[in-house]
């Protein structure tokens, strides 16, 4: 899709025009690697794990850092928003050098936005910011919080040499805090924004891309349009001192499209049924090799009326790390399938007392979007 015209409910697919009774738009995000100087990896020093592509370099780059190990850096650009992959590589890295009998010739050091390690971007996620804290300590990984990245800077001689330098400690990353550190490689989570099609269109979406919605997952402005997962735009439930997204998860990306098919269901007359919202949800497996941490936010931001969750759980163990292995095998042959939430999917969420989509309770149908933006924002 290469441009959206909302008023007479057109859209551009290349070179074809197409007209549509109702859109869902689901296409994802940009990655805003122009955030700083030296980010990448497209154009600059740092590898990144958030597209295929991306993750295929990392890998590469990794095979060979391993040959010529030095200093590891982990963690996030002011404005990130899913750090729990952050998490998973600072650890998994540490699972792995130690395997291979090199980890005391590579110190980590976990770089993030947040007030706080294991903030998430959620906040006030049970024990988290314990448990990953201890993990971190534990595994001997140094964590500065609440701090900016401002710059990478690679060493000239890896610039004019056909190879790297046996030691490249000339690549620094500058932090607003005024330290610089060495890295041989280094993974950074950078900022996401829309597309810029949909941003030339007016009034559909924020200065960054992403799209408002109601309850039902329906843009306030333009009512034949509805939007689905990351390019969501979704408020933080509080304010921190650096910028953070709200994570997005796979799992609340299901709910938010069930909710959008129902509802659209319901507009064409083809469902008699009450309009449902989605409960945004986030179950997330961490898996730091032999073990990990589970993450339960239900859901992920505080209900807009009462301020409170109903659950925030986090649980630790050996036990994180297969179920995320079978759970990704599942999810894999689910999806070659075409069953999105198999019954029995369903009936394993209701045992742990939670669902993707409920019933839109009538007050909140009734909260115009100006209004439901105040109880949403942070406080």
């Amino acid at each position: 899709m290469t441009a959206i015209e909302p008023q007479v409910q057109r859209v551009s697919v290349g070179d074809q025009t197409l007209s549509y009774d109702y859109l869902a738009i689901a296409t994802g995000v940009e990655l805003a690697l122009d955030a700083l100087p030296g980010l990448g990896p497209d154009s600059g020093y740092s590898q990144s794990v958030c597209n295929p592509p991306h993750a295929l370099a990392a890998r590469r780059a990794w095979q060979q850092f391993l040959q010529k190990p030095g200093p590891l850096v982990v963690g996030a650009v002011p404005g990130a928003s899913c750090l729990g992959p952050a998490y998973e590589f600072a650890l998994l890295a540490d699972y792995q050098l130690r395997k291979l009998g090199l980890r005391d010739a590579v110190p980590i050091t976990f770089i993030t936005p947040e007030p706080y390690v294991g903030h998430l971007g959620i906040g006030e996620m049970a024990n988290s910011a314990e448990l990953v804290s201890q993990a971190m300590v534990k595994r001997g990984i140094e964590a500065i919080a609440n701090t900016a990245i401002t710059a990478l800077e690679r060493d000239s001689r890896s610039v004019r040499a056909a190879s790297p330098p046996e030691n490249p400690c000339g690549n620094r990353i500058h932090l607003s805090n005024g330290r610089s550190l060495p890295f041989s490689y280094t993974m950074l989570l950078p900022p996401f924004r829309g597309p810029q099609f949909l941003k030339a269109v007016p009034k559909l979406t924020d200065s960054n891309g992403f799209i408002p919605v109601l309850p039902t997952h329906q843009h306030p402005h333009y009512d034949s349009i509805y939007a689905v997962g990351t390019i969501v735009q979704l408020s933080p439930a509080d304010r921190t001192p650096l910028p953070l997204g709200v994570p997005k998860t796979g799992q609340m990306t299901e709910a938010m499209a069930m909710a959008v098919a129902h509802n659209i269901a319901i507009a064409l007359n083809e469902l008699d049924a009450q309009p449902v919202t989605p409960t945004l949800t986030a179950t997330c497996f961490a898996d730091f090799g032999n073990t990990g941490i589970l993450f339960v936010a239900d859901p992920v931001l505080p209900d807009p009326l009462t301020g409170k969750r109903r659950q925030a759980k986090a649980f630790q163990g050996p036990w994180v790390s297969w179920s995320k292995t079978a759970f990704e095998q599942y999810f894999l042959a689910k999806m070659r399938w075409g069953s999105a939430v198999p019954w029995f999917e369903r009936l394993g969420l209701q045992l742990f007392g939670l669902s993707l989509v409920e019933p839109l309770p009538p007050a909140l149908l009734e909260i115009p979007f100006q209004k439901f933006q105040q109880h949403s924002a942070p406080k």
